[in-house]
């Protein structure tokens, strides 16, 4: 078995459904777990080194040495694991998940990441297993997947953690509802009999809200002529083109004046050093006005929360929610927008 980070598979993905579904609404059963609102990781052990992925294929292994010395102390076999890269904060008896805290591990100096090892330190929530050994799971049914990872690291200890499952949907039903509290982010309910499948939606995932992961294209100035009025956002489609799908506005005064200097070096600029304006954006609502703006390279990911989608736009504009360090812009597809499920006008109407 290869455990090269080169080699690593990417993570299935799930689907977004409005309800925790029927148990005999897929074929063999389901099995429902919590969401886990982290960096999801595929973490590779080959016995001596320990490996991370995130799920657009950006390495963490670096960001996170507590987890890397953990897991390479703890596992006892090589391995190959899908799970959600957490940080709890709070007294004990009152944690919850804390994205704020998570999201600063992402940083370039390393005295950086030595001091935040150690003041926000991580835990790995393992669900599911992927090889052990030799041998791959990948064609293996989930429920002999599960079983085998809880032989693998189910007695295992901090700061490695076993996600919960149940079979109950009533139960997992609760968990959305009571879970949320904890700051984790729904329930995913997993086929038991099927594969593993890289890189599929597969799995079917219930949220406290609709969300997607944009690329930052550029801003719009605020009309009073300071600080950002608008981000611009962007998704890949099937050819690999990056395409415009909208904007998020709605910033305080003091948040439109620290996004310029926070997304001053992504400004491209031409061979003077000149600000390079995007093209005129004239729609249909901007009554001719010149919408002309700064152009940002594509490399920073945030996520924001939409209502619903009309063509491949969204259709409102979206709000920020908050930036995603740990996803690489080539991630962020049209594939993971939930977009709501056709009806006949004459039933609403009727």
């Amino acid at each position: 078995m290869d455990f090269s980070p080169a080699a690593l598979p990417a993570p299935m993905l799930a689907k977004a459904v409005k309800d925790v579904p029927e148990p005999d609404s897929v074929a063999g059963g389901l099995s429902y777990e919590p969401k886990w609102d982290g960096f999801r990781a595929i973490v590779s052990f080959d016995g001596s080194t320990v490996e991370i992925g995130s799920r657009g294929s950006k390495p963490l292994t670096r960001y996170f040495p507590e987890l890397t010395d953990a897991l390479a102390r703890l596992l006892p076999s090589p391995c190959i694991l899908d799970g959600e890269i957490v940080v709890p904060s709070g007294e004990p008896g009152a944690q919850r998940l804390d994205w704020e805290a998570l999201s600063q591990r992402i940083h370039p100096a390393a005295s950086r990441i030595t001091l935040l090892s150690t003041e926000t330190p991580a835990i790995f929530v393992a669900f599911d297993l992927l090889a052990t050994g030799d041998d791959s799971l990948l064609d293996t049914p989930f429920a002999e997947r599960r079983a085998a990872l809880e032989s693998l690291i189910g007695s295992l200890e901090h700061p490695l953690h076993l996600t919960r499952t149940t079979t109950d949907v009533a139960l997992a039903r609760n968990w959305l509802v009571e879970f949320e509290g904890a700051g984790l982010d729904g329930v995913v309910a997993k086929p038991l009999a099927e594969p593993y499948a890289p890189g599929k939606r597969r799995m079917l995932k219930v949220k406290h809200h609709r969300t997607a992961d944009v690329v930052l294209l550029g801003y719009r100035v605020h009309t009073s002529g300071q600080g950002v009025g608008s981000l611009l956002l962007g998704l890949y489609d099937d050819d690999g083109h990056l395409t415009g799908v909208g904007g998020a506005s709605a910033f305080s005064n003091v948040r439109r004046l620290e996004l310029i200097d926070e997304l001053a070096p992504l400004v491209v600029r031409d061979d003077d050093g000149d600000v390079v304006a995007g093209e005129k954006d004239r729609s249909r609502f901007s009554s001719g006005k010149d919408r002309a703006f700064v152009q940002l390279r594509p490399e920073r990911v945030l996520e924001v929360r939409y209502d619903q989608m009309e063509g491949m736009r969204f259709r409102h504009t979206v709000q920020f929610d908050r930036w995603r360090p740990d996803r690489e812009p080539t991630s962020c597809t049209f594939d993971q927008l939930d977009r709501p499920i056709a009806y006949d006008l004459d039933d609403v109407l009727a």
